[in-house]
């Protein structure tokens, strides 16, 4: 096991599945397009925190963008009392809702700069702070080798296209193909509800600006250690990825797990979410056998920096954070 520091988690064990939070007090808006919610300029946050671990020869840093505060209504499987009530007793109650960050992870090997998904960049909460997290780190978006993006809801990629530039000229783009097709399908957005034309727009967008987007299919290996995992539920296309090297790993899961709900609950859902049945059957499989592994999770909107493991308490799923303080 590698020697752990403040600024370090404890590594997973090798992984074979298939296929404290931000501060901040005022009240976050929620998505722009979302009806009945108020829009405001979404202000960056002030505070750059980072989190390192060591994966064999990757160094894994976990980066944020911001949060925001989901409304307790956004959780289908559950009463809203339901999910407040759960917040509550798990410290993540706000007036407004559930408090969500927006987790993103650079894995570096000394060759190649990878980041996972980029943010919503403002158009959601409290957000923006992407490109001051990586310039804590040394690095300007220009720097970045590949960015994968785990699928083409508006927190994940936002960043890609703020200001309508693209913010990653050197990169090379990986999405799943299913969800190019889907996100860039007129009739679909023709017949999607407000609260995703967002999305809609920012994914053409994205196959307007980036030249070098590569639309993939399937689990493939991006560079040795580095590979894509088939998540699918959440979107068409929804994908997780996998860092693995001397025996240790670590899978980030995007958004197969929400806070409050998951991984006690499969049954509950998150508004965004496209195809229930499918992502709780993804759920039901991959939790169980995270648990039995003891894998090493990464998670986009769990409390910064979004890692922890799967743990089976007296036939329960939860989340356990990583330990990470004060190791050696």
């Amino acid at each position: 096991m590698p020697r752990l520091s403040r600024r370090a988690f404890v590594s997973g064990l090798p992984l074979g599945l298939v296929g404290g939070s931000l501060a901040g007090s005022g009240l976050a808006p929620i998505l722009a397009a979302t009806p009945g919610v108020a829009a405001a300029p979404a202000t960056p946050v002030s505070v750059t925190p980072l989190a390192q671990i060591r994966i064999g020869r990757f160094t894994v840093t976990a980066l944020t963008d911001g949060y925001a505060d989901m409304p307790y209504t956004y959780f289908p499987g559950r009463s809203a009392a339901e999910v407040e009530q759960a917040a509550t007793a798990q410290f993540t109650a706000r007036p407004s809702g559930v408090r969500f960050l927006f987790n993103q992870y650079l894995v570096e090997d000394g060759e190649r700069r990878i980041l996972i998904d980029a943010g919503p960049a403002g158009s959601i909460g409290q957000t923006g702070a992407l490109p001051q997290a990586l310039g804590a780190v040394g690095l300007q978006r220009d720097q970045i080798d590949a960015v994968i993006v785990t699928h083409m809801h508006q927190d994940h990629m936002g960043g890609l296209i703020v200001g309508g530039r693209n913010n990653y000229p050197n990169a090379e783009l990986y999405i799943d193909r299913r969800d190019v097709t889907h996100w860039t399908d007129p009739a679909k957005r023709n017949g999607a509800p407000d609260y995703l034309q967002t999305s809609f727009r920012m994914a053409e967008e994205v196959v307007r600006l980036y030249p070098k987007l590569q639309a993939i299919d399937g689990e493939r290996e991006i560079v040795r250690g580095v590979s894509i995992v088939d998540l699918t539920g959440h979107t068409p296309g929804h994908i997780g990825v996998r860092i693995e090297d001397g025996g240790q790993s670590l899978i980030m899961v995007s958004d197969m797990f929400f806070p409050v709900v998951h991984p006690a609950a499969t049954d509950v859902f998150f508004l965004f979410e496209q195809d229930r049945a499918a992502a709780q059957v993804m759920r039901d499989r991959f939790f169980p056998r995270a648990a039995s592994e003891g894998a090493l999770i990464a998670a986009t909107h769990m409390p910064f920096p979004g890692l922890g493991r799967v743990v089976s308490d007296r036939g329960q799923m939860r989340w356990q954070v990583a330990d990470w303080a004060f190791q050696g």
